[in-house]
């Protein structure tokens, strides 16, 4: 998968979320991370997010939150957005329309949030439709493909530092996997949004309804 896709997405999902419009005047940058929290990365991950004045987005797997509640507090505690990214990070057209469903609900339980990232971005439009009803669906507008071993650190960053825009969200993976990349190409994007006036900020809607308990 590369960046482009999401731009196809585009026209025939309007209910999802690419990038996010924001006052011409304070522009900002959201950056995002995938599939943890993972004890060995997500704390470094919140460490340097804290040394350069930045919030993010965690689209966290319930599973990992249940393994490490504590870091899961601390993301929480430290003033940055949540997301579902289901409880056990399964690709949506692999699953029935019910399991779907009720992997999202059950992570629900564990993650407050009306933000939602498909696992793989893999889903069906019945699927889709009705996350939709519940959940502002974020995708992004730069996938940083931090998780590619067959990209260096440098091809990573420069992915995401030359493709930086007003409203951009990007992907980045919490993940032991992703980590050469994504350590390297992380502090890059965050000295370039400062270099370009960006502000780092999480990904806060107010337009949907949260799952019940």
């Amino acid at each position: 998968m590369n960046i482009a896709i999401p731009r196809i997405l585009e026209r025939f999902f309007r209910n999802i979320i690419f990038r996010i419009a924001n006052i011409p005047n304070k522009p900002a940058i959201y950056i995002t991370f995938d599939d943890g929290p993972t004890p060995e990365i997500t704390p470094w991950v919140l460490d340097v997010l804290r040394e350069y004045n930045a919030k993010a987005t965690f689209f966290c797997i319930a599973k990992n939150i249940d393994r490490n509640p504590e870091i899961y507090q601390r993301i929480l505690d430290e003033g940055h957005s949540v997301g579902n990214h289901t409880y056990s990070h399964l690709r949506g057209r692999k699953l029935t329309y019910d399991e779907y469903i009720n992997d999202i609900e059950l992570a629900s339980h564990y993650i407050k949030s009306n933000l939602f990232r498909p696992p793989y971005a893999s889903f069906t439009k019945s699927q889709i439709k009705t996350v939709s009803k519940n959940y502002n669906i974020i995708l992004w507008s730069i996938l940083s493909r931090d998780y590619n071993k067959n990209i260096s650190p440098q091809e990573c960053s420069d992915t995401t530092t030359n493709n930086l825009k007003n409203g951009s969200i990007i992907v980045f993976h919490d993940s032991v996997k992703a980590f050469p990349n994504m350590s390297f190409a992380l502090i890059n994007t965050l000295k370039k949004a400062k270099k370009d006036g960006y502000g780092c900020k999480g990904i806060v809607l107010e337009n949907k309804i949260l799952l019940s308990d």
